[in-house]
């Protein structure tokens, strides 16, 4: 089993700075990459920022400047900065780790329970 749990959202001001992070545990034999991806009420679930085992980061127009992906592979540990927080950021956060839990595996994506982030004054 692979176990993610994030934390770090609630509410935050618009123009707000805060940082999401989730530490990944149990049964992982290696971690191709790592990404946060957020949904919105009534809307698809979406990309925000993936990182690779070699460092390599993506992001969509809609957060680049804005959010940064970082990773501590020691502590298979992911964390998301945000700076410059909108209304429109407002969703459920989700850490997604693609990797296999035992060698031979195909890659599979494993994913936290979410936390919430709500943008508001």
């Amino acid at each position: 089993q692979v176990q993610l749990v994030e934390s770090g959202g609630g509410l935050v001001q618009p123009g707000g700075s805060p940082r999401l992070s989730c530490a990944a545990s149990g049964s992982i034999f290696s971690i191709n990459a790592m990404a946060w991806y957020r949904q919105a009420p009534g809307k698809q679930r979406e990309l925000v920022a993936v990182v690779t085992g070699a460092g390599r980061t993506n992001y969509p127009n809609s957060v680049k400047g804005r959010f940064t992906i970082s990773r501590d592979n020691a502590e298979n540990t992911v964390y998301l900065q945000m700076n410059s927080l909108k209304p429109e950021d407002t969703a459920v956060y989700y850490c997604c780790l693609n990797g296999r839990q035992y060698y031979g595996q195909p890659l599979e994506d494993y994913w936290g329970q979410g936390t919430q982030v709500t943008v508001s004054s």
